[in-house]
């Protein structure tokens, strides 16, 4: 577990295509006054275009978007300044990609429903280029991170209020917030 510390730190909203990651970053940052950082603008033009069309990513497709996640944390943390950013983060080898891009400065609220809420809550919002048809193929991809350094689990059937809160009392105990 990253050891609990004064300097500022960055946290990933991790989860699945519906779990609310961008809700709650946004919710979460606002609470403990960091800077937002929507992992999905990220992306390259050629994996929004490939998502859009109902094709799921490969590792080689999402290295690079990691990489920029990697970076832009990096960046706010040499300046001294805590970041939260949402970010799928499906695989463990994705996350120890994003500690190290972090220093290991780096906290994951992983955001955790059932497959029909996630299903719902995706047939239920415009404008996203993330087709409902992806979420098997992110389902299957999902290493679920019990376990690992520096995480929590919180449930999504909740509002976006309560969810965030249950995610800030989860981080506090990790010096964080």
């Amino acid at each position: 577990m990253p050891e609990r510390t004064n300097k500022a730190h960055a946290i990933i909203v991790m989860g699945v295509s519906g779990s609310g990651k961008s809700s709650i970053g946004e919710k979460l940052a606002e609470a403990l006054s960091l800077r937002y950082i929507e992992g999905d603008q990220l992306h390259p033009a050629s994996n929004v275009e490939k998502m859009s069309k109902g094709i799921p990513l490969t590792d080689a497709d999402r290295m690079p978007w990691l990489d920029l996640i990697g970076e832009a944390m990096k960046a706010a943390l040499a300046k001294g300044n805590g970041v939260i950013v949402s970010c799928s983060a499906l695989k463990r080898i994705y996350r120890e990609r994003l500690r190290a891009a972090a220093g290991g400065n780096l906290f994951f609220v992983y955001l955790e429903g059932s497959r029909e809420l996630l299903s719902e809550r995706m047939g239920h919002r415009s404008g996203h280029f993330m087709p409902t048809s992806l979420l098997e193929s992110q389902l299957e991809t999902l290493e679920v991170p019990t376990g690992e350094p520096g995480v929590v689990t919180v449930d999504i059937d909740d509002t976006i209020e309560d969810i965030a809160a249950e995610a800030r009392k989860k981080l506090a105990p990790l010096g964080v917030g």
